[in-house]
Order: structure tokens, then sequence, then C-alpha cells
């Protein structure tokens, strides 16, 4: 009894912190436009990492209504930023004869 009397403050709390990054997430999507009016929605390297932040805190069933991206969106967006991290450019040896010392 006694724990699930507890449990009912953080249930509240978690729907504020859900509220709360709702509003963010709007707030956010609502610069973005702005400052892209005229042109196509562009995410910038920022955007999507604030995105993909506040992500988290937002109850899947109400992703529809509050991002304006899908969950394939941004797994696509991990999927290009870690295969540009780790694609192995340094590690790859020039073609040719290697350089003399000296």
């Amino acid at each position: 009894m006694t724990r699930k009397l507890l449990r009912v403050p953080a249930v509240l709390l978690r729907r504020d912190t859900a509220k709360n990054a709702e509003l963010l997430v709007l707030r956010h999507e609502n610069a973005v436009l702005r400052r892209q009016l005229t042109r196509p929605v562009r995410y910038e390297h920022a955007d999507r990492l604030w995105f993909a932040a506040l992500s988290s805190l937002v109850p899947r069933r109400r992703w529809a209504q509050v991002f304006p991206v899908t969950p394939a969106t941004l797994l696509a967006w991990h999927h290009r930023l870690i295969a540009r991290k780790w694609d192995y450019s340094k590690h790859r040896r020039r073609p040719g004869r290697p350089s003399t010392a000296g």
C-alpha cells in the first residue's frame, strides 16, 4: 500500500516532465520555422541534438502530435552521425609507394 502511494507523486511528476518537454520541442520547432520562413525546413546539427535529447522525455504515443520528425528520422540522423565519425579515414593508407624517411 505504501509503495502504491509513493508512486502517485512520481507519476504526476513524470507527466509534468513530459508536458514541459513537449512545450520545449514545440517552442524550438517554432524558432526553427521562423528562422527559415521562406525556405524548406532544414534542421541544423544543434536542432537535431535538441530533438534527440527531448525525445526520451515525451511518451511515444504523443510523438505524432509533438515532434516534427519521426523516430525513424532520429535514428537516421544518429546513423549518419556515427557513420561520419567512424569512417576510419585516418587509418586508410594512401595509394602508391610509401614515402621514404629523410
